[in-house]
């Protein structure tokens, strides 16, 4: 019986004594590591990229002293076709230039503002720990510059901007970036990385109005973009710019908000998210279809790319993806895999009781005189109409959406048949078509458009990208309508 009892005894010493170690081994890894005492080791030139390119990993290399020169440039450039704006920049991109550090780096920052420059402007980066994240000790006038530095302490992906009054202006004129800070021995490696951040912009003219278009600060305030955009313009990651991968690649993207309002639903379509480090921070969700990003905010996600296709990155506050530019391309090159998406294998008609193809609200408007217009003015005002209702769908060369919207250019099924195409902005389009020798099977609404309007963007598209000239009349569509 005493015997048994030290048995006994032993077996819960040992017991407690193995739950002791498991404790005290959580404590040890749940405890922040005070990265502050990290020694430097040498220093180097900060590496700096314009989007959609990162500066390469940070893999095991020691913390060093970063030498880092920026340069805010105020330039104007591209919004979208025909429309300019003057963008306010780090480093001569919207967003600005990448920066990749990792904990325990010493950062030296050089802010420079170009002296043809009209404003004073300055750096808050989340990732310092520091009186406004660097931006009291950056305010930095035309012509000069400012140094400081700070300790990184964090890991994650931080967004930065111009902190200067009025703040919201400064963000809102493409004045944001993102910091990475990798982990003790770099983040695990992946096949492709790409820098993509959305912003929303504000414009006196509505979306597609020609020429420079200024700032609008009462739309800013009502938080009513014009435009909806990722790395800076419509079109950033289209017509020639898509991100591109290889079958069995996996790729890691850096997303950012700079806001400076609206929160990103950021979805890639056909792909799902194996990893999401969340907010740009150490919790890592899995399997996750569309992750939230806050304005001022970011995350990490990852995915293996296993079909070929073109993927489309989108905000999916869908609208802010199809009509105010928020909208990109991932080009997946490679061989298929059935086991994993088969493609069509079978086709039929449905039509149930009541069907109908989906047609545009009508308004009731009072007819105005149509006047009469040389091909020159229809193609211009046609352009217009195309830059308002046909580009998020058919792209601005008139290219389309590889396997989903069909192309406009030197298009077989446009050139063959005028009045079929009048019938199609006319009453919408369902069912399968085949355009250039591939075949679309989606749905085109009817569209709200008057003769005259059909008339112009017709003329339009007819007259560009290869297409054979046709002139459209409202005469035409009315005898259609």
């Amino acid at each position: 019986m005493e015997r048994n009892n030290k048995i006994w005894i032993k077996m819960n010493v040992l017991i407690c004594s193995f739950f002791m170690i498991l404790l005290l081994g959580s404590c040890k890894k749940d405890e922040a590591k005070n990265y502050a005492d990290i020694m430097t080791e040498g220093e180097m030139d900060a590496e700096l990229t314009s989007p959609p390119h990162v500066p390469k990993p940070v893999g095991t290399r020691t913390a060093m002293k970063l030498k880092l020169n920026m340069e805010i440039k105020e330039q104007e450039g591209t919004m979208t076709d025909g429309v300019k704006y003057t963008y306010w920049t780090f480093g001569g991109s919207v967003p600005g230039s990448f920066i990749r550090t990792r904990v325990g780096d010493e950062v030296e920052f050089h802010l420079k503002n170009h002296p043809d420059n009209k404003l004073p402007h300055n750096i808050d980066l989340h990732a310092v720990t520091g009186p406004g994240g660097g931006a009291t000790s950056s305010l930095v006038a035309p012509g000069h510059e400012k140094v400081f530095s700070f300790k990184v302490l964090n890991p994650g992906l931080y967004v930065y901007h111009c902190a200067t009054a009025p703040v919201g202006m400064h963000i809102a004129n493409g004045m944001y970036g993102l910091i990475l800070v990798e982990p003790e021995g770099g983040l695990p490696p992946v096949d492709k990385e790409y820098y993509v951040m959305q912003g929303d912009f504000y414009t006196q003219g509505e979306y597609g109005a020609k020429g420079l278009q200024p700032f609008d600060m009462n739309k800013a305030v009502k938080e009513t973009p014009d435009y909806v955009v990722f790395n800076g313009k419509v079109g950033s990651l289209t017509n020639g710019n898509e991100l591109t991968a290889k079958v069995g690649e996996t790729v890691r993207l850096f997303v950012g908000n700079g806001g400076p309002n609206l929160v990103s639903s950021f979805h890639v379509i056909g792909e799902i998210f194996d990893n999401v480090h969340v907010e740009g921070g150490s919790t890592v969700n899995k399997n996750v279809q569309t992750t939230l990003i806050p304005a001022g905010g970011a995350a990490i996600v990852d995915f293996k790319v296993e079909t070929p296709g073109t993927f489309i990155l989108v905000d999916h506050s869908i609208f802010r993806a199809f009509n105010k530019g928020a909208l990109g391309m991932l080009k997946v090159e490679g061989k298929e895999n059935k086991n994993i998406y088969s493609g069509t294998i079978q086709e039929g008609i449905y039509l149930p009781e009541g069907g109908t193809i989906q047609k545009m609200p009508g308004t009731s408007t009072a007819k105005a005189a149509v006047p009469k217009r040389t091909v020159e003015e229809k193609v211009k005002i046609g352009k217009e109409i195309f830059g308002t209702t046909c580009f998020a769908c058919h792209q601005s060369e008139g290219q389309g959406i590889p396997n989903t919207f069909p192309p406009l250019a030197k298009s077989d099924y446009l050139n063959s048949d005028s009045k079929r195409a009048i019938k199609t902005i006319l009453h919408g389009l369902t069912g399968e078509v085949t355009v250039n020798g591939k075949k679309y099977n989606n749905v085109m609404p009817a569209q709200n458009l008057s003769d005259d309007e059909i008339a112009n963007v017709l003329t339009y598209i007819y007259s560009n990208w290869g297409n054979n000239k046709t002139e459209i009349t409202p005469e035409m569509v009315k005898a259609l309508r």
